[in-house]
């Protein structure tokens, strides 16, 4: 069945749950797990980034410290349920093509992520970035919600 699951998360309610479940399905048939953060740099998030210039230094060390935060805390859900987990954060400005691009260097064979996330409040319709990885990619991809 699946040996290496990407779990891609952003810390919302629904992407933690998602994780969980990630973690119960990666112990059942004895799979690792590699949990991935992906931040948008902050020069692609501001119309006029000669403005903010001194604030690139700060957001990335804060969006670190929060990645870092998080990947740790699953990582240790994992080791409790016998789970192998590595932690990945990197910066991207389109998360899909990080999840994606994630998912096919490290030899992933399934990915498991949210319906939707921070964005998107919907429970009805897919996140944009779920959506995008579902249609791009040919790994299989559980949607949880």
């Amino acid at each position: 069945m699946y040996k290496h699951v990407l779990l891609p998360t952003d810390g919302s309610e629904l992407s933690k749950k998602a994780v969980e479940h990630g973690i119960e399905l990666a112990k059942t048939v004895d799979a690792r797990l590699t949990a991935l953060i992906v931040s948008t740099p902050l020069n692609s998030l501001v119309v006029e980034p000669d403005l903010v210039a001194g604030q690139f230094d700060q957001y990335k060390k804060l969006v670190t410290d929060q990645a870092e935060k998080y990947l740790g805390s699953v990582q240790k859900h994992a080791a409790a349920a016998s789970v192998k987990c590595d932690g990945v954060h990197i910066e991207h400005d389109r998360p899909y093509e990080a999840i994606i691009e994630v998912a096919t260097k490290r030899g992933c064979d399934l990915i498991i992520m949210a319906s939707h996330g921070l964005s998107g409040a919907s429970p009805v319709m897919l996140g944009s970035e779920t959506l995008k990885v579902l249609t791009q990619t040919k790994i299989p991809v559980l949607v949880y919600r």
